[in-house]
């Protein structure tokens, strides 16, 4: 049964529906108000507040996009894998780091353990073409070590790119899954940041 909102209510609901929608995440408080010209992010605290009274909305302490939807919850267990800026998934490239919000996932329509410890990154570039991911997918990677043939973000040599794991003579090192890209050979040190455990695409 639909909970009797105001007009004002209704408006942040259909916001939140459609940029999570389009984005994948849902809108911080700074950014809901900014779109509806709120004076403050207190307004927009409170409006969620009232929409979690009346049941249109369910909210998960603590994290600044845990906004859900009380159906989504018929789907799975819902989760908040927070965004790590991007990652080239071409020549090596510093990545960004600061993060930048959350993507919330079903992690049990992907398969994701319940206590992975995980995050997540956009993708830039076409090197990983072959393995079908594309620029401007959004990769989710788990903390753990990696096995010959993951496919993983590493920090090579100072850089950080998403490639293929593999050890040859016990040499580690990482491949594109495109044929226009060079195998990355380590000159002093390869970190394995995360493994790729699932892959979200947004429709355009």
């Amino acid at each position: 049964m639909q909970p009797h909102l105001t007009s004002r209510q209704q408006e942040i609901v259909e916001y939140l529906r459609t940029s999570h929608r389009l984005t994948g995440i849902m809108p911080t408080t700074r950014e809901i108000q900014h779109y509806f010209g709120f004076a403050s992010q207190t307004a927009s605290m409170s409006h969620l507040r009232a929409l979690e009274r009346k049941g249109a909305i369910q909210r998960l302490p603590g994290k600044a996009r845990a906004v859900i939807f009380p159906e989504d919850l018929d789907r799975g267990e819902i989760a908040d894998i927070p965004i790590y800026g991007s990652i080239a998934a071409g020549m090596a490239q510093d990545a960004e780091s600061e993060r930048q919000g959350c993507v919330s996932v079903d992690i049990s329509a992907l398969g994701i353990p319940r206590h992975a410890r995980t995050f997540a990154l956009k993708v830039r570039g076409n090197s990983m073409i072959d393995a079908h991911i594309c620029n401007g997918d959004t990769v989710i990677l788990e903390f753990r070590e990696p096995r010959k043939g993951d496919i993983v973000a590493a920090l090579i040599d100072g850089e950080t790119t998403l490639k293929r794991y593999l050890v040859e003579k016990g040499k580690p090192f990482l491949r594109a899954e495109n044929a226009d890209y060079p195998d990355l050979i380590p000159a002093r040190e390869l970190i394995i940041q995360g493994v790729l455990i699932a892959l979200l695409r947004h429709a355009a």
